[in-house]
């Protein structure tokens, strides 16, 4: 069968791959109260059929605070401050004169530094300052994990019983992504209930 020039009904009646997700926490007290925490995240949707490539559903969206106000079918979002929502997935030519976003490898590093302003279970806050680094690629040709768009930041994050976890981040992106040529500057990222 001829799945390069098969029509996309024919090419995915039955989406095959495989998917590999690794995440990596660390949390240390450095002094007291001072916590470092350090976060690397690794993904990397693979297929087994080159003349099919990628499946078109559970690709990551990589960029911004994580949250969205619309349902992303078949894609996990993931959170990189620094950047607007999904402006690290790459763009690629669809065949058809349109592009579509697939990232299907990505990688994120995390370095905060945390300290508790209120250790009450009613209302717990703490401050943090972040370093934050990572990328997304359309395949495992593509990767290179040392090629990061960097951000760094402060933010605060209150854990009230009632609501969970609620949080605010301001942050400054350091490098140029996809589609804008200067660099991407200052961002604001809410939390609620997750972690980034």
């Amino acid at each position: 069968f001829d799945y390069a020039n098969a029509p996309d009904e024919e090419k995915y009646k039955w989406v095959e791959y495989n998917r590999w997700m690794f995440n990596v926490d660390w949390y240390y007290a450095l002094k007291g109260n001072l916590v470092l925490m350090t976060r690397l995240h690794f993904g990397y949707l693979a297929h087994y059929n080159d003349d099919i490539g990628p499946s078109p559903f559970e690709s990551f969206d990589l960029g911004g605070d994580g949250l969205s106000g619309y349902n992303l079918y078949g894609r996990e979002t993931i959170a990189q401050r620094g950047y607007p929502n999904g402006s690290l997935t790459p763009q690629v030519p669809t065949g058809d004169g349109y592009t579509k976003k697939s990232g299907n490898v990505y990688t994120k590093y995390t370095l905060e530094l945390r300290y508790p302003i209120s250790l009450n279970p009613s209302a717990t806050i703490f401050v943090l300052g972040f370093l934050e680094g990572g990328n997304a690629w359309y395949s495992i040709d593509q990767f290179a994990p040392f090629n990061s768009k960097r951000a760094a930041g402060v933010g605060v994050r209150a854990f009230l019983p009632m609501f969970g976890l609620l949080g605010i981040d301001w942050a400054w992106g350091f490098d140029p992504y996809p589609g804008h040529p200067g660099i991407s500057g200052s961002q604001f990222h809410f939390t609620i209930g997750q972690q980034f």
